[in-house]
């Protein structure tokens, strides 16, 4: 299920979708009429959901088809696996879904071969209901519109073991708060532990950049920009970390999951994370669940990452107001907020945020990160490009590997990732 933090945020591999690819009907090319009659049958697909949500949608549909007689819909639900995959084979074969749930990365080469509805053009109405950095987050540069409803958005803090650093002679009640403070921490921490303490157990990657306030791409959208001066500042403070043994050995190779599965056993110090993560926590490591410190993103933009999916409605759908009603009717804000009290995700539409399950305190972990995250959810961004494919991700992570090992400077390693990644933006 695409729900935590890591989750969203990992992507499937790029699409490669011929721009003759058809859809399901006969629209324009992303641009297709959405007014009138709200009838006929629809078929929506959800990305992994089925399994713990099924009376949910059930009776979201039920609902919506109370609301609009003459329509039917018809749900079918894609596992995690291979979706990527299975969204391009539909592309082009003609039998893409009228209504798909996607993230940004998937939506990118959907819209570029014209099969994304435009919302900016058929169903602009709507965008003042959601949160302005979360319709952002639908949007392809280069190219004008906005090409899926946002639907559930996730965020979170970062979590750190307050008794390792108290045994570092670092104050477990004032963590980081600054880029400065976290590097001057981490190398406090190794070398109070002689190294065998890391404060990180990650490389940093493309929104870590972001976060960082490196240039990410032109502002045409045609080329990659990460390797600037402030790129290359950055790592080379992780370089400055790997060298000094605040950065985990391991992190050259390591996942989401296994970075976890340090912090869980005490082998790095800080590691972010969800509220999803706190009953993992309680669960399986009590005694670090009693030293747990929660703190905010460290950003030296004043945004926080997020994490959107999306609903996207095809273009070519022989429906387009019945499946724009309905993609609008899933992401509503009575449903989005709805689905929120069901599992820790947020919604993106303007004011929910509002409601007090995101402000009122009582005294839990689970909620204290709840109201920060939702919170910092109103000004957040997704920092990762849109057309930053995985391939693209790997090319970044293997330069940045030989960075950290001294294999290449700094600026050499983004300058290749750079060239990579243009020249994969080219081949797409």
């Amino acid at each position: 299920m695409p729900m935590s933090r890591r989750a969203l945020a990992a992507a499937a591999v790029a699409l490669v979708l011929p721009l003759s690819a058809c859809g399901s009907g006969g629209g324009d090319g992303g641009t297709a009429d959405a007014s009138g009659k709200v009838e006929g049958d629809i078929t929506f697909q959800t990305w992994n959901l089925r399994a713990n949500f099924k009376s949910y949608f059930e009776g979201l549909i039920d609902d919506f088809e109370a609301k609009y007689p003459g329509t039917h819909v018809k749900w079918v639900d894609q596992p995690a696996e291979g979706y990527a995959d299975k969204l391009s084979a539909d592309a082009a074969g003609g039998t893409l879904p009228d209504v798909v749930n996607v993230s940004p990365d998937l939506v990118a080469p959907l819209a570029q071969a014209g099969l994304a509805l435009d919302l900016d053009k058929a169903a602009p109405a709507y965008r003042s209901e959601y949160l302005p950095g979360a319709w952002a987050g639908h949007q392809v540069p280069g190219r004008t519109g906005t090409y899926a409803f946002p639907w559930y958005l996730n965020t979170g803090p970062l979590f750190y073991n307050k008794a390792l650093f108290e045994q570092a002679g670092l104050d477990p009640d004032r963590p980081p708060k600054t880029y400065d403070e976290l590097f001057a921490d981490a190398r406090r921490m190794a070398g109070k532990t002689g190294g065998k303490v890391a404060t990180l157990a990650n490389v940093p990657t493309i929104e870590d950049f972001g976060r960082y306030g490196v240039p990410l791409m032109n502002e045409q959208g045609t080329g990659f920009a990460f390797n600037d001066a402030k790129g290359v500042e950055l790592l080379t403070r992780y370089k400055e970390l790997y060298d000094a043994k605040a950065l985990d050995p391991q992190a050259l190779t390591a996942t989401g999951e296994s970075a976890g599965k340090k912090f869980l056993t005490g082998a790095v110090a800080m590691n972010p994370g969800s509220a999803l993560d706190l009953g993992n926590f309680k669960k399986n490591a009590p005694s670090l669940y009693r030293n747990i410190g929660i703190t905010d993103q460290i950003t030296s933009t004043g945004h926080v990452n997020m994490y959107v999916m999306g609903v996207m409605v095809n273009s070519r759908t022989r429906h387009t107001p019945a499946a724009v009603a309905f993609a609008h009717f899933v992401t509503d804000a009575r449903n989005q907020m709805s689905f929120a009290r069901k599992v820790a995700i947020f919604p993106s539409t303007a004011g929910s945020l509002d409601d007090p399950y995101f402000t009122k305190e009582d005294g839990t972990d689970e909620t204290r990160v709840r109201i920060a995250a939702a919170k910092s959810l109103k000004s957040a961004v997704n920092y990762t490009p849109v057309l930053f494919s995985e391939q693209m991700k790997t090319a970044l992570r293997n330069e940045v590997a030989k960075a950290l090992q001294g294999k290449e400077s700094p600026r050499e390693a983004l300058d290749n990732a750079v060239e990579a990644a243009d020249r994969l933006l080219g081949q797409g």
